[in-house]
């Protein structure tokens, strides 16, 4: 009897440190989630047009440690954040990163590229680097961007990871 209390305590304990990594990873999206998350979002977007969704802090846009936000590339403003709504509406190259530098220096430029992308032989979206706050911090990470374009409308949808 006293065996198998030990072996169970033991397999328990076990359990425990084999899951911690798991528990942990659950909460920083990886770039294949970015991909598929934006991917969806794009497809949704296309259908609806419904941009308003994507400002929501409480919605299916935000997960673990990111979220989807909207650019608006006929307009060259920020159409949806749901992280930081003071930059809705914002001239997409007058947002900087923490570092100070321009994220969108050449927001036509951008634009195209992405919207190229999404039709072009490569069939993908785009993705950039810079530096940014994780929500709810005032210190930039480098962050990874992923960035497509939403078929039929002016809009390019993004969401980042941390790596």
């Amino acid at each position: 009897m006293f065996t198998y209390k030990i072996f169970a305590w033991a397999t328990v304990a076990l359990l425990l440190v084999a899951m911690c990594p798991i528990a942990v990873g659950q909460d920083k999206a990886t770039a294949q989630e970015v991909i598929a998350k934006v991917k969806e979002a794009a497809s949704t977007l296309s259908k609806t047009g419904d941009v308003a969704q994507f400002n929501q802090k409480q919605s299916p846009w935000v997960w673990k440690d990111t979220y989807i936000f909207v650019e608006d590339c006929d307009k060259k403003v920020m159409a949806a954040h749901p992280i930081r709504p003071d930059l809705v509406g914002k001239d997409l190259s007058s947002i900087k990163d923490a570092r100070g530098e321009n994220i969108y220096p050449d927001a036509e430029g951008f634009c195209k590229s992405v919207r190229e992308r999404r039709s072009g032989l490569w069939r993908s979206g785009l993705w950039t680097g810079y530096s940014w706050p994780k929500p709810g911090e005032k210190v930039g990470s480098h962050k990874l961007t992923y960035h497509l374009s939403a078929e039929g409308t002016p809009y390019v949808v993004s969401s980042g990871v941390i790596p």
